[in-house]
């Protein structure tokens, strides 16, 4: 009875989450991607192609196989979350640039998140997956992701003033829902969670830091923006583990593959709030020494 309400209740949180997300998003917010091309498209790049490269050299390295394999190759391809928009708030971030990016990967992961778990099936399953899933699977990925989301836009577009007026509601109102997600997930899978933690936690702890380093440091190679860096990191480091966790438990049908972004759900919020410490203080002497260089220029000018 339990496992059959978590795994009705996963999709209807996850569908709150995504129909949350929607209300804050306007198709402008995927034509400003033009705003930010240069940012964009390293973001996404190292989002898409990066991460998931680095997620299995972890899981090669920790020797880590079967179904708790596949779940953090999922957790890799998934896009980032709500948290990741919060964590970039904080620390100065463009926020604009992050609403930008979670909308555009939240569609991406409709097509990439298939690829990636078929081709980890055939790697550390023998079970013959091969690779994609099944199209029943994949339109399952499509509900659960993309049609809260598209409904959640339509909404804003047809009542905008009350879509505004709920905006900070739902936000706290998903931030709950993630946490409850997460809190379920653990208690579902408390045994393999425990079993599992110590090898689970190192490779979580590396991939959440590791994903904040290269999503500020080769955006910043590229002469991206300080504050676009920042989006970019919170981006690339932070994934959904929501999402995650539903669809392993939900359209995959393993609970044991959830176990990962459980684990990484609770954890990453240990190295992404010390890099959302670290950038705003970045932030903050930036800003010092950029007001100190104007009232430097207002005196030349005065004398």
């Amino acid at each position: 009875m339990g496992s059959t309400v978590f795994a009705v209740a996963l999709p209807v949180a996850l569908g709150i989450v995504m129909f949350g997300l929607g209300l804050t998003l306007t198709v402008e917010d995927f034509a400003r991607v033009l705003k930010y091309p240069k940012a964009a498209l390293v973001a996404l790049t190292c989002q898409l192609v990066v991460m998931p490269i680095i997620c299995f050299g972890l899981v090669k390295a920790f020797g880590l196989d079967g179904a708790l394999a596949v779940g953090m190759m999922l957790l890799a391809a998934s896009p980032g979350g709500s948290s990741a928009n919060l964590f970039s708030h904080i620390a100065g971030g463009n926020v604009a640039l992050n609403v930008t990016l979670t909308a555009i990967n939240s569609v991406l992961a409709v097509f990439t998140l298939p690829v990636i778990v078929g081709l980890s099936y055939s790697v550390f399953l023998d079970d013959g997956a091969g690779l994609g899933l099944q199209p029943a699977k994949f339109l399952q990925v499509f509900a659960i992701v993309l049609i809260p989301v598209a409904l959640g836009m339509w909404v804003r577009g047809r009542w905008t003033d009350w879509a505004l007026r709920m905006q900070r509601t739902v936000k706290i109102g998903s931030g709950v829902v993630l946490v409850l997600v997460v809190c379920a997930a653990l208690f579902s899978e408390f045994d393999a969670f425990t079993d599992h933690v110590g090898e689970l936690g190192a490779i979580a702890l590396l991939l959440c830091t590791i994903g904040l380093g290269i999503g500020y440091g080769v955006p910043r190679l590229f002469g991206v923006r300080h504050g676009d860096a920042i989006a970019s990191s919170m981006e690339i480091g932070v994934h959904n583990a929501a999402l995650a966790i539903a669809v392993a438990a939900t359209v995959l049908n393993n609970d044991t593959m959830a176990v990962p972004a459980a684990v990484y759900g609770f954890l990453m919020n240990i190295p992404a709030g010390v890099a959302t410490v670290v950038f705003a203080r970045t932030r903050a002497e930036e800003s010092s020494a950029a007001d100190s260089e104007a009232e430097s220029v207002s005196a030349d000018r005065t004398v």
